[in-house]
């Protein structure tokens, strides 16, 4: 294997030339300091392998947070000619539209330490976490296809949430292209329980609040309107609905076209040709399960509200400031050598991060651009940047989507007891509400990067200014 020598553009960006059989450079966001520890894993030699698709345009680009992945690293981009080129459900991810909902809400944070521990089991009891969670609500045939069909459409319609939470969800949180019909009977009866439950791994509710306000003016818009003010985060996604979709049609891709199998440097890089039958299927499929996403984060914003609600009083008022898939692929149209082009934009643990008075953004945000939401790892900082016109050139308009591992989950388990991180946790006043000791240790802060430098590069990069830096309080695991 060529030995990989990236090559500097500026403190905050490197290049691998392209060569052997590259269609595209790669372009990476790092520090020096990131760089090195993206060298530790495989995720370089990954990103190479996805400029190697038919059909990329650009650059294959890899995040600050990037590390090893199923085919596609985490925290990889690629923006795929829609026509000549290819979708990868290796770009895409197992967790089809995992992503963030941020809440606002009237509270200060010396209002929650004295109901903290009520307030974390009240959302414990109302948002089921852990492996085999199960919904408070029921869903049959007719009603899980519209789920899949028409997103938050349907949540909005039964009165769950407002059309103001809607409103702020990307894409307003549905996808139409998605077709129910193509989601197998298997990947519905995984699903069909878990709408509104939060899993295990690294999805997380976490109250928070502000801590430092980079930008007031955007803070402001983005109804952040003071340190000390108290948010929500919600990080989840399709649950087993998506997980078996994409299982399903890697078996497929990988049954269909042995040809393509054969001449990847690595399987999971299986893909669907742009105009076959069976790309049109995945894209169909993947949009079902994105929309399955943003409902799932929508119920579970809908019960955090009655939650604070119980906790608090009525007169407690909760809003979405925004709702972001980290795993999907969009049909996007984006410059490539002064000409538009319609691409699969790949986005794997990554966020788009579009700029001022680009489409799709909701009015109050138009002037500004897009919210971003990076959560860190549980105990650390999360952050709310803004996205900006340069990143719409630099990155198909998308930044890093939190802290990155650098640690398995097995590593984790081994170097640390769930009972001392909880302590030492609670010693800085942050306290954790668990399906079981497993979900801590495997999610402890050491395990993963920097978020705050992580958040740097990205400022720096031009490519999601800062706003906010939120602080946790409580934090409810599966």
């Amino acid at each position: 294997m060529t030995e990989i020598k990236p090559k500097k553009l500026n403190e905050y960006s490197y290049l691998i030339e392209k060569h052997g059989d590259m269609n595209v450079p790669v372009k990476i966001f790092a520090s020096e300091e990131m760089l090195e520890k993206m060298m530790q894993d495989r995720c370089i030699q990954q990103g190479i392998n996805v400029a190697c698709l038919p059909g990329i345009k650009g650059f294959s680009i890899m995040m600050p947070d990037a590390h090893q992945g199923y085919g596609f690293s985490i925290g990889g981009v690629a923006a795929i000619d829609a026509e000549n080129g290819c979708i990868s459900p290796g770009g895409v991810g197992f967790d089809i539209g995992c992503g963030v909902r941020l809440l606002q809400t009237n509270l200060k944070k010396d209002e929650i330490y004295p109901k903290i521990h009520q307030l974390l089991d009240k959302l414990f009891e109302s948002i089921p976490p852990g492996i085999g969670a199960k919904s408070k609500f029921r869903l049959d045939d007719t009603e899980l296809d519209k789920v899949l069909n028409t997103g938050v459409d349907w949540a909005v319609k039964n009165n769950y949430g407002t059309k103001e939470d809607q409103e702020n969800c990307e894409s307003q949180g549905k996808l139409t292209e998605a077709d129910a019909a193509i989601i197998s009977p298997k990947a519905k009866k995984r699903g069909r329980g878990q709408l509104g439950t939060l899993g295990s791994g690294n999805h997380f509710i976490e109250v928070q609040y502000v801590n430092k306000i980079y930008n007031k003016e955007v803070a402001e818009i983005f109804g952040l309107k003071e340190e000390g003010q108290v948010v929500i985060m919600i990080h989840c996604g399709s649950r087993g609905l998506g997980h078996q979709t994409c299982s399903e049609f890697l078996r497929k891709l990988e049954e269909t076209y042995p040809d393509v199998m054969a001449s990847l440097p690595e399987k999971d890089l299986i893909y669907a040709p742009a105009k076959s039958q069976m790309a049109k299927e995945y894209y169909k499929a993947m949009c079902a399960s994105a929309n399955f996403a943003w409902t799932n984060r929508h119920m579970i914003g809908h019960q955090t509200r009655l939650a604070f609600k119980e906790v608090f009083g009525e007169k407690t008022e909760l809003k979405t400031v925004y709702d972001v898939h980290h795993n999907i692929a969009k049909l996007e149209e984006h410059t490539f050598d002064g000409k538009r082009c319609k691409v699969w934009v790949h986005r794997k643990g990554a966020t788009r991060a579009f700029g001022p008075n680009m489409p799709d953004l909701p009015k109050d945000y138009k002037k500004v651009g897009q919210p971003i939401l990076i959560p860190g790892s549980m105990g650390t900082s999360s952050w709310v940047l803004v996205g900006t016109a340069e990143s719409m050139d630099e990155s198909f308009g998308s930044t890093a989507h939190g802290a990155g591992r650098m640690m398995s989950r097995k590593q984790a388990n081994q170097t640390w007891r769930g009972d001392q991180l909880k302590k030492d946790l609670e010693r800085e006043k942050i306290y954790i509400k668990a399906a079981s000791w497993r979900g801590i240790t495997e999610e402890a802060p050491g395990a993963y990067k920097d978020v705050d430098e992580v958040v740097n590069v990205s400022d720096k990069a031009g490519i999601g200014k800062l706003v906010a830096q939120l602080k946790p309080i409580g934090v409810v695991k599966g």
